[in-house]
C-alpha cells in the first residue's frame, strides 16, 4: 500500500468536471484507490463519493493505493491533481 499527500492545484478545485476526470484516471487501474479529506475516506473511482468531499483548490488530501499497479496509479493521480 502506498500513501501520499497531494495538494490540489486544479484552479476550480474538485467540482463536477475535474471529479469526473479524476474518476476516469483512477478507473484505469486495478488497485483500490481512496482519497482522504477531513477524516472522510472515499473510493476515488466513485463520482458521488468524490463529489461529497467538496475539495477546494489549495487543499491537501491523502491518496492511498493498494494493488499491483499502485505506484503508477499514485503517480498519475498526483500528476492530474497537481496540474493547473
Amino acid at each position: 500500500m502506498i500513501t501520499k499527500e497531494i495538494v490540489i492545484k486544479i484552479p476550480t478545485g474538485l467540482e463536477a468536471r475535474p471529479v469526473a476526470l479524476l474518476v476516469q484516471v483512477a478507473s484505469q487501474y486495478e488497485c483500490s484507490i481512496h482519497v482522504i479529506s477531513n477524516d472522510k475516506k472515499v473510493n476515488a473511482k466513485s463520482i458521488m463519493g468524490m463529489m461529497s468531499l467538496g475539495i477546494s483548490s489549495g487543499e491537501t488530501v491523502t491518496v492511498t493505493a493498494d494493488g499491483p499497479d499502485e505506484e503508477t496509479a499514485i503517480d498519475n493521480i498526483e500528476k492530474y491533481l497537481s496540474s493547473k
